[in-house]
């Protein structure tokens, strides 16, 4: 069996052909990515959902003026809550991605950001993009997706209705010249 060459840290910039699917338009952070699958956060789909819902639902007090955008991070899951950090801090269940990427999916964060003691660079979604053993590397066989590895400040400092064209653009790529025809030289 051929050795996966791991995406992790990477950004997959949907392509042209995923239009009507879930993915269209979308920029997901791979968190793992092995010989068992692969685990992402979409990071350009925002949800009308609040922060203040999200602490109501789950009895958190939370300070006035904190209210970060919400993100739909995947079609899986998205009863669960996942943030994406740049500072590590001192979580309950948090993978290490890179040195400033963090994923957290447990309480004591929100609760800290809620009262303005959390991390100060980060992205919050409900849900994740999930693929099987080798379905994502099916898919980039496919064309389905371009990647390119993740920047600190594509991840943290670039706003969400920018990150497509942003992280094509380190591709050196226009979104207009994007097309759905896939080929092979």
């Amino acid at each position: 069996m051929q050795q996966l060459h791991s995406l992790k840290n990477h950004l997959l910039i949907a392509m042209p052909q995923l239009e009507d699917s879930w993915f269209e338009g979308t920029v997901t952070y791979l968190c793992e990515h092995n010989d068992e699958g692969a685990m992402g956060l979409v990071l350009n789909k925002p949800l009308k959902v609040t922060l203040d819902d999200i602490c109501q639902q789950l009895e958190i007090e939370r300070l006035p003026g904190i209210d970060p955008s919400i993100l739909a991070g995947g079609p899986v899951s998205m009863e669960h809550g996942f943030i994406l950090h740049r500072q590590q801090g001192n979580w309950d269940s948090t993978l290490n991605v890179e040195e400033e990427a963090h994923l957290t999916s447990s309480k004591d964060i929100l609760r800290a950001i809620a009262a303005g003691d959390g991390p100060q660079n980060y992205r919050m979604a409900l849900g994740y993009a999930g693929w099987d053993a080798q379905q994502l590397d099916e898919e980039l066989k496919q064309n389905s997706w371009l990647t390119v590895e993740a920047t600190s400040e594509l991840l943290f400092d670039t706003d969400a209705k920018d990150l497509y064209r942003s992280a094509l653009k380190q591709l050196g790529i226009s979104p207009e010249f994007l097309s759905s025809d896939a080929g092979h030289a």
